[in-house]
């Protein structure tokens, strides 16, 4: 569903690697009151991507939030795993920007293959 991100590239750009929410979020008590209905849309309404010129990040379909932050404004990604996300290969993604704005990305699959992509880009 990356709809958003595909039109909004700008010349020359082009998607290096795309990141989508974990099966887990199916497992939390929203989903579990909202007789999973809440996760299909959260997944189903978020993109999340990296460029080979910036990080872009949408969610929502009524109400939409975007972040896009040019890689060269990016000072460092950090990744938060518990136990269980290192076993199931989920955690959360922390962008900080110069300047110390911050983003945080929760339930993200693979976060450590999303900081490596990264930083294979900027180097």
């Amino acid at each position: 569903m990356a709809q958003y991100i595909t039109t909004h590239l700008i010349k020359g750009e082009q998607v290096e690697y795309w990141a989508e929410l974990h099966w887990i979020i199916f497992f939390t008590r929203k989903a579990l009151l909202s007789l999973f209905l809440a996760p299909v849309i959260q997944r189903w309404t978020t993109e999340f991507a990296i460029t080979n010129k910036r990080v872009v990040n949408k969610t929502g379909w009524i109400k939409r939030k975007t972040f896009e932050m040019n890689l060269s404004k990016i000072e460092s990604v950090n990744v938060n795993q518990t136990i269980l996300g290192r076993l199931l290969s989920y955690g959360d993604i922390i962008i900080i920007g110069t300047g110390g704005t911050k983003e945080e990305f929760k339930h993200i699959k693979r976060p450590i293959e999303f900081r490596k992509r990264f930083q294979e880009l900027i180097f």
